[in-house]
């Protein structure tokens, strides 16, 4: 039997971003060569390395003509170079590729099989992946058993109550259907970062699938964000704050709102754990006046409410 024309195949555009991973640079672009899927758009895109990052885009776009780059002179942020990108690009599916990471050489071919047997209304699939270290070596899987079931327990279907009240989408495996993306208009430019922004309204009109197989190896770099997380000037802190407000807005059950109130009230207990208290005084206003607050979030709250007023470094 002869192979299928690739051009009969649908167009997979991976934009690959890359921001100081001279290191991992080569495993990541050589994983996008090693892919058995052969109808690919790739897009290769630099926000403004340092460490000589943009010399190894360089000589890969020069051995792939085919291959697209751009170099941008100062950072623009994850979301709007990943919007530049995907607004260039002709794929029907598309492929958020953080460089550090890699791809195993099935992922895409895996990816598109399953959305060919899926329902037009599924707008993303998502996989298992593999936790690799800064050298490369076996953390864990990002679905593991635990108590004999998987942990965290991945979903598929209409999961925007899932989506709201618990993490449970490996954010490097997501193959995005880019009738999804011109729907939502791309990332939120606004925002520090892209995915829990892209699940919450991605999973209000739109499916996701699980496809339970590894297909990525994604870097964990040492403790270098945990660090920093929900500490006083984590940037995350505002953007999940302003994607909480717009998820209160797309709500249509008490359901939902309940699940919402779980995430919401999860941030609220770390920020002030780890002393953000205007961001745990924030998480508390919202909590409250949706009319989800505990007695137990009411203790917190209020006591971030009066230690933010003594806390000099912002949020």
């Amino acid at each position: 039997m002869m192979p299928p024309d690739p051009a009969a195949l649908p167009l997979v555009t991976i934009v690959a971003l890359c921001h100081n991973h001279a290191p991992f640079l080569r495993e990541a672009l050589n994983s996008i060569l090693a892919q058995t899927y052969p109808n690919l758009e790739v897009m290769l895109v630099d926000n403004a390395s340092t460490d000589g990052s943009a010399a190894i885009l360089q000589e890969y776009a020069a051995q792939h003509p085919a291959w697209k780059l751009q170099l941008h002179p100062y950072n623009l942020g994850l979301c709007r170079a990943f919007n530049q990108a995907y607004r260039s690009a002709k794929g029907e599916y598309l492929i958020d590729f953080a460089t550090d990471d890699v791809l195993l050489p099935e992922r895409i071919a895996q990816q598109i099989a399953a959305f060919q047997q899926l329902p037009p209304t599924v707008g993303m699939v998502y996989s298992n992946a593999e936790l690799i270290d800064d050298q490369g070596q076996h953390i864990r899987l990002h679905v593991h058993q635990r108590l004999g079931k998987p942990f965290p327990a991945p979903a598929s279907g209409w999961v925007f109550a899932e989506v709201l009240r618990r993490y449970f989408i490996s954010t490097p495996t997501m193959m995005m259907r880019r009738a999804t993306l011109d729907e939502l208009r791309g990332y939120d430019e606004t925002l520090y970062y892209e995915d829990f922004d892209f699940w919450v309204r991605a999973s209000r009109n739109w499916q996701f699938y699980y496809l339970d197989a590894v297909t990525t190896r994604k870097r964990q770099h040492g403790t270098a964000m945990s660090r920093g997380a929900y500490r006083p000037g984590d940037p995350h802190l505002r953007s999940t704050l302003a994607i909480c407000h717009k998820a209160w807005k797309l709500c249509r059950t008490e359901e939902e709102r309940q699940a919402l109130a779980v995430r919401v009230r999860w941030e609220m207990r770390q920020a002030a754990r780890w002393g953000s208290y205007g961001a745990a005084a924030a998480y508390f206003t919202l909590l409250r006046e949706s009319g989800h607050a505990s007695i137990i979030d009411k203790v917190v709250g209020m006591s971030a409410l009066i230690l933010s007023h003594y806390q000099r470094n912002t949020w």
